[in-house]
């Protein structure tokens, strides 16, 4: 057996473990500090909204002969203001302004084709009105809003309603931090932005929900017993799922990173990028908010219940009485069992039972009863 595979055996049963539910409150600084920083940029730069949410007109044309500042010359004598030029390849400009009328962008087309060398069919013009993006925002609001109830509701039915809170805390947190990073490079915000958002909504939800039945397994009937909190049974969960969760992601993050350091960095590859940028932070995030955000939140709520209180008491009762010394990861996981299927009813993990002892038997050669020759029988 490999020695990763030998490693995840024994995160697995609970012979190495990690304290995450045990450390809330540096997970808690780091998310705080990153969201404080997206926040930030959105406050302080905004979102770089692309022509499909605020309107204006797009030319793409064939570059052979012209350069990005003579395009930008044109479009400024046309009466254009504001311009975003973007080179795509080797081979393309892309030219973005406000709305123009039909005459501004009839000697736009013209005069690129003058510039650039090309012919004027050559040159793609894209119009779009502001109540076009408009729309598109509010049908995605829309799209969002019944995709969380509806996600609440199956959390609520399936897990229970602490559950879903936390699972939703977290999917804030994602969210936040990929429109706020999203702000601060400035990458413009594009339908690829808004699918790639959603996408990540979908990832993060799976990867919490994954942990959150493995919770679930390991806290079956927790308070029949008093070995354990909690807390550490949900701890056992994450330790369990650790290395699943992060061998996920790296298998989703490799192609996505593929796509924004090497199609869009090396090969210009311009139009993926706001779709691939949204997805690699999403997909990072998302596995942090899961491990380390919703879990340690879930704790928080459950240690509050009158019950888990009382079972908290009882623990320590009993580690301070008997089992000095001992570790409670190490304890979580026997109280869990080996098989995973949770905790038995009564006093944790059965113990066994002493064998009852045979009869002794002498060892060697049976003595049988020596019988009389008849000869000398009366």
């Amino acid at each position: 057996m490999s020695r990763a595979g030998n490693f995840t055996n024994r995160l697995y049963r609970g012979e190495v473990s990690y304290n995450i539910v045990g450390k809330t409150r540096l997970w808690y600084t780091i998310s705080a500090v990153i969201l404080l920083l997206a926040i930030g940029g959105l406050a302080v730069r905004g979102l770089n909204l692309g022509i499909e949410f605020r309107g204006g007109a797009e030319f793409v044309t064939p570059a052979a002969t012209c350069t990005s500042e003579q395009v930008r010359a044109v479009a400024s004598d046309v009466g254009a203001e504001n311009v975003i030029v973007q080179v795509l390849g080797e081979d393309r400009i892309r030219i973005q302004t406000e709305a123009l009328s039909a005459n501004q962008s009839g000697d736009m087309v013209t005069g690129l084709a003058s510039t650039c060398g090309t012919n004027p069919n050559d040159i793609k013009v894209q119009l779009v009105g502001p109540t076009w993006g408009g729309e598109i925002t509010k049908k995605a609001l829309t799209g969002l809003i019944v995709f969380l109830i509806a996600v609440v509701i199956f959390l609520s039915l399936y897990f229970e309603w602490r559950m879903a809170v936390a699972a939703m805390v977290a999917l804030l947190h994602d969210v936040v931090i990929t429109v706020g990073i999203y702000a601060l490079i400035g990458f413009e915000v594009t339908p690829a932005t808004v699918i790639g958002v959603l996408t990540i909504l979908g990832y993060s939800l799976y990867d919490t929900v994954v942990v959150f039945d493995k919770v679930k397994e390991n806290t079956r009937n927790l308070q029949g017993q008093s070995r354990m909190t909690y807390s550490e049974a949900a701890n056992l969960a994450l330790n369990q799922t650790l290395v699943r969760s992060i061998n996920t992601s790296i298998v989703a993050l490799l192609p996505v990173a593929a796509i924004l350091f090497v199609g869009v960095g090396l090969l210009g590859a311009g139009t993926l990028k706001d779709l691939a940028l949204a997805l690699f932070i999403g997909l990072i995030a998302g596995t942090y908010s899961s491990l380390f955000v919703a879990t340690p939140l879930l704790c928080q709520l459950k240690e509050r219940q009158p019950q888990m209180k009382a079972l908290h008491q009882r623990v320590m009762a009993r580690r301070a009485t008997g089992n000095r010394g001992s570790d409670p990861m190490a304890t979580a996981a026997a109280a869990v069992g080996a098989a995973g299927v949770g905790l038995a009813a009564g006093e944790g993990a059965a113990t066994e039972q002493p064998r009852k002892e045979r009869p002794h038997r002498q060892a060697g050669p049976r003595n049988q009863p020596k019988r009389t020759p008849r000869s000398k029988r009366p």
